[in-house]
């Protein structure tokens, strides 16, 4: 079925899942009919038997599943987690596909359904399993490209739409690992679509625009042109191959090679907005400490974030050839949107911006109201945007929460403060 932008009738309690190499984060939400996010609970756990976006060591990401929705409970006190909206990254492939079926008179509802069908029914190599179909316009004859054939006359419609599959291997052992957590999957969602629904507005997508996600093992990259989805890819390459080759240059253990990046890191070097100060790097084994300056850190974070942003640089040279080959627009007027835990490094705007020559935004969560002190942060745009997602592509009308009436769920997060602090202590 393709994806559609039909809104729900009523709000409702979703929960989404995202099992990341670094962290998993689980949030229930009241998704309000007008699609804002009402945050009532997160939880977050370190991720442990993830890598680069595929499950590694099953027991480990299991117990990382259940710490999390177990902590996001607590804050929603006496409410139970029974199914999630889940992401998938990793071993992603993408395509653009189109579909043709002859017209009667008119275009109906049943044309395009059809059209999408075949667009959709193109033969995948072995192990792949679609996850989504997203239309991106169609075109009776002749006439010009538009996102709503219904009625027109003509003798073919064609329907042009961007497929994402994913590696079969990859999703079962994810889904097993929800699954054996007692957790049951609602839908599955591509993290960087799950993205765009949280950081992108419509203008921009209309603009055209490229979003990327910089995970802790992955990078998720999208690219909309006259609101379309033209591109999806995820670089096998994210922030914690920054901290390892920090931890190399400076022979120093990676947990303290991740706080080196984070406290004192640069994408750009020198520092624009700081003084060069001493970081002082404890040594393996026992080793005596030693002394370098936050400029030879910088050095090294800079030198990683252009080499992973040009990688995506090469890409989007390629597929703007692409596009214009086929004539569809390929400029990209609102720029470079970055989001996930990697972007918040310091400087990253202007690394960006030298690299990809064009504005760049970081981007936050868009359209959440609740715990927004604690959310409202682009490490997660993919877990919010997945409840987004679930308000637009609704699959099932049931409720992902048991225990309290869905009604009263609001309720029992304002009754609940001391919960809400003691959380608050513990993960922050």
């Amino acid at each position: 079925m393709a994806e559609n932008m039909t809104k729900a009738e009523e709000s409702k309690i979703v929960v989404g899942l995202d099992v990341g190499t670094h962290k998993v984060v689980a949030v229930i939400g009241e998704v309000l009919p007008d699609g804002v996010i009402n945050v009532m609970g997160v939880g977050i756990c370190p991720s442990k038997g993830v890598d680069k976006g595929g499950v590694i060591d099953l027991d480990a990401v299991i117990t990382s599943i259940s710490r999390a929705i177990e902590e996001a409970e607590y804050i929603v006190d006496g409410c139970k987690v029974v199914g999630v909206t889940l992401s998938i990254s990793g071993e992603i492939i993408a395509f653009n596909e189109s579909g043709q079926v002859p017209l009667s008179t008119i275009v109906r509802q049943e044309d395009v359904d059809n059209a999408i069908h075949i667009a959709r029914s193109v033969k995948l190599p072995d192990g792949l399993d679609i996850l989504h179909i997203i239309p991106q316009e169609y075109r009776v004859d002749r006439l010009p490209a538009t996102k709503n054939p219904l009625n027109l006359a003509g003798n073919r419609l064609t329907a042009q739409a961007h497929l994402i599959a994913c590696h079969n291997d990859w999703l079962l052992n994810l889904k097993n690992a929800v699954e054996r957590s007692k957790y049951k999957i609602d839908q599955i969602v591509f993290s960087g679509l799950a993205s765009s629904y949280s950081v992108l507005t419509e203008d921009e997508k209309e603009l055209g625009v490229c979003l990327i996600d910089i995970g802790g093992g992955t990078m998720d990259v999208l690219v909309y042109t006259d609101g379309a989805l033209r591109f999806s890819k995820v670089i096998p390459f994210g922030g914690n191959n920054i901290t390892d080759y920090i931890a190399e240059v400076f022979a120093t253990s990676r947990q303290q090679a991740e706080n080196m990046k984070i406290q004192h890191g640069s994408a750009i070097s020198p520092p624009a907005h700081s003084l060069d100060r001493k970081i002082t790097v404890e040594g393996l084994g026992g080793r005596a400490p030693r002394t370098f300056t936050r400029t030879q850190l910088s050095e090294v974070t800079a030198r990683c974030y252009r080499d992973l942003l040009g990688v995506i640089a090469q890409e989007l040279a390629q597929l703007r050839v692409e596009l214009y080959q086929k004539g569809i627009k390929q400029e990209l007027i609102a720029g470079i949107v970055l989001t996930g835990g990697g972007s918040q490094i310091e400087d990253i705007v202007e690394c960006a911006k030298s690299v990809f020559n064009s504005e760049v935004r970081v981007g936050h969560p868009l359209n959440i109201t609740g715990l927004t002190d604690y959310v409202n942060k682009p490490q997660y745009a993919t877990v919010l945007g997945l409840l987004q997602y679930s308000h637009y592509n609704d699959v099932d009308s049931s409720p992902n929460v048991g225990g309290h009436e869905i009604g009263t769920a609001i309720n029992v997060v304002v009754n609940k403060a001391k919960n809400l602090v003691n959380w608050i202590k513990k993960s922050f």
